[in-house]
């Protein structure tokens, strides 16, 4: 444990730290000749640490694409790429017969696409958007459920460069996201029954999917008056929303044909009127289809639906949602009446069109890309693009991803406390993409991470993610006023396991390993170690290629001149000699403080 405390005191040390990039001399326009990419990246190192921040890891052939076509021509063909789906993979599973689908095939889709998938900016931008509209399969709601929350992030992955509007509204209504914060079947209230509106999503899509807390500046920095924060909402608006969220119910719940058929609504199966060994019924039709009102356009919409006119429904009066500047509807009071769908439209629209959206998400989203602590200014210039896009559109995600990638601060930062811890799962995945990681089943990845980092897609323990963006470790970070939430699951514990896990995919699980059991007992993804042994003679050429592959060029010197020490003391006498040069290269830079923390 003392070295799990040393190692994670390192790394505090070097996320604080004055570790300054060369500046780009103004001539390098001109170094490879007039055909170069005006706009950069204009090195191989400044081409592979865009693709640490924009994917899941550069491989050496997309560093020197990107470095040939240039960023303009980059984002072209990524907001082109067809789409990786994660659904398609469990269903084939499904109406191929396998009758063991559970949360494992779920993640095996996700490192396919991962590891595989061409649209590699959308799907980092769909795992960023997984951690903010948070769904899990750690809730008993949900983890039985895999083709659901397949289908959530697919959702995600849809909307990653679209309308921040048309993704509240599809999170909202997505079955997954339902169960997970008890919107689905909500009811309106009932003094009889002593029923009153369920309160979480209301709260849910104000504190974490929107707006935060309180009131915010277009930089990201607290309103005050008479020096205290201003709250967005109080407990008045959340039950106005909580009113609006009654009557959903899957979509494949029929509506009663008679007053006392609505025990339709209490067993309303995802599988409903469906015969049992139809497609329908196997591919759980109402798990990945919205939800709709129940009894949507007959007078059973008034039975759940709070404040529907009609026959069945009682007088509960309007409904108060957010206050704001140029508020709709008029000091944000939704009349009593309307429909179930007709309220909610409304409702999203008084959420998304409020002037906290553009900060609070971007900074958001710049966490997950760029940097744990963005300045105010950086902050800004990006809320200014959700707010207007240049061409007068609102929340468009496809140039807030630009801005963020391309900001001065993330292409050309010199703040000492830029960067970020990286992720754990953002670790694996680049030594898998950066080493042409394959399984000796094709396309079948085994990956169970969250035991030993803490860390799987749609897995984390609660609906404020695996860590929240105001984590400040003690120590250091919080007397800087800086933040730094990865290192809210850095535990001793994890560090350990990591450390652990990660050698022995280096020195264990590479290809060629004579040693490995069985492929019917073990199907472990390996790495591809040999395709680097003609490099090990050289090992100043060993870790050069790996500060660019894996550091994006950004090894000190000394840690450089440390690494070359080490491999010129390794033996040298043939392959098995040269690969373990390689691995022990590897390793210690991928448990390095240097490496850990993301400049």
């Amino acid at each position: 444990m003392k070295f799990a405390r040393t190692w994670l005191y390192s790394i505090v040390l070097a996320f604080a730290a004055n570790a300054s990039f060369a500046q780009l001399p103004s001539d390098l326009i001109f170094k490879s000749g007039m055909d170069h990419p005006l706009e950069g990246p204009f090195t191989p190192e400044e081409a592979a640490r865009f693709l640490q921040q924009a994917t899941f890891g550069p491989k050496l052939a997309d560093i020197e694409l990107l470095t040939r076509i240039g960023y303009n021509a980059w984002f072209d063909q990524q907001f082109a790429a067809t789409r990786s789906e994660h659904l398609p993979f469990i269903d084939g599973l499904l109406l191929g017969g396998d009758t063991n689908v559970f949360q494992g095939a779920r993640i095996e889709s996700w490192w396919r696409n991962v590891l595989g998938g061409n649209d590699q900016l959308r799907q980092r931008m769909a795992f960023s958007l997984s951690q903010i509209f948070v769904v899990s399969d750690q809730s008993g709601a949900l983890e039985g459920l895999p083709t659901s929350l397949a289908h959530y992030y697919d959702m995600l992955s849809r909307n990653a460069f679209g309308s921040y509007r048309t993704l509240l509204s599809e999170a909202t209504l997505h079955p997954s996201m339902g169960r997970y914060l008890s919107m689905h079947k909500n009811r309106k209230p009932d003094a009889v029954l002593n029923i009153q509106p369920d309160q979480n999503y209301a709260r849910e899509i104000m504190q974490l999917f929107s707006i935060g807390l309180v009131r915010l500046n277009t930089d990201g920095t607290r309103m005050l008056s008479a020096g205290q924060p201003i709250p967005t909402y109080n407990t008045d608006t959340i039950r106005g929303f909580a009113h609006v969220f009654t009557g959903w119910n899957y979509s494949t719940c029929v509506t009663p044909t008679g007053p006392n058929q609505t025990w339709h609504w209490d067993w309303c199966g995802t599988r409903a009127q469906a015969d049992p060994e139809s497609q329908d019924y196997r591919l759980h039709r109402g798990w990945r289809e919205p939800m709709r009102p129940f009894g949507e356009g007959s007078v059973y919409e008034a039975v759940y639906h709070s404040s529907v006119e009609g026959p069945m429904a009682s007088p509960t009066g309007a409904k108060q949602l957010l206050i704001y500047p140029g508020v709709s509807p008029a000091n944000g009071v939704l009349p009593s009446g309307g429909t179930a769908r007709a309220n909610m439209n409304i409702a999203l629209d008084n959420v998304a069109n409020h002037p906290n959206v553009g900060p609070f998400i971007s900074r958001l989203l710049i966490q997950r890309f760029v940097t744990s602590s963005p300045s105010p200014a950086y902050i800004g210039r990006v809320a200014s693009i959700f707010n207007n896009n240049g061409a007068g559109v609102r929340g468009d995600l496809r140039a807030v991803v630009r801005a963020i990638l391309m900001d001065t601060e993330a292409r050309r930062p010199t703040a000492v406390n830029r960067g970020k811890l990286r992720e754990p799962l953002l670790r694996l995945s680049q030594l898998y993409r950066a080493f042409d990681a394959a399984s000796r089943v094709p396309d079948r990845f085994n990956e169970y991470t969250d035991y030993w980092m803490a860390q799987a897609p749609l897995s984390s323990p609660t609906v404020f993610n695996y860590y929240l963006p105001n984590y400040q470790l003690p120590g250091e970070i919080t007397t800087l006023g800086l933040f730094s939430p990865e290192f809210q699951i850095t535990t001793d514990t994890y560090i350990t396991r990591i450390v652990n896990e990660m050698g022995g995919k280096v020195f264990w699980q590479f290809q060629g390993n004579a040693s490995l059991p069985p492929v019917n007992q073990w199907n472990p993804t390996l790495v591809n170690i040999n395709r680097d042994l003609s490099f090990a003679n050289n090992a100043e050429v060993l870790v050069s290629r790996y500060s660019l592959l894996m550091m994006g060029g950004t090894m000190s010197t000394a840690m450089s001149n440390l690494l070359v020490a080490h491999v010129r003391d390794m033996p040298n006498n043939n392959d098995e000699d040269r690969r373990r040069r390689v691995q022990d290269v590897l390793w210690l830079i991928m448990n390095s403080p240097e490496y850990v923390v993301e400049k």
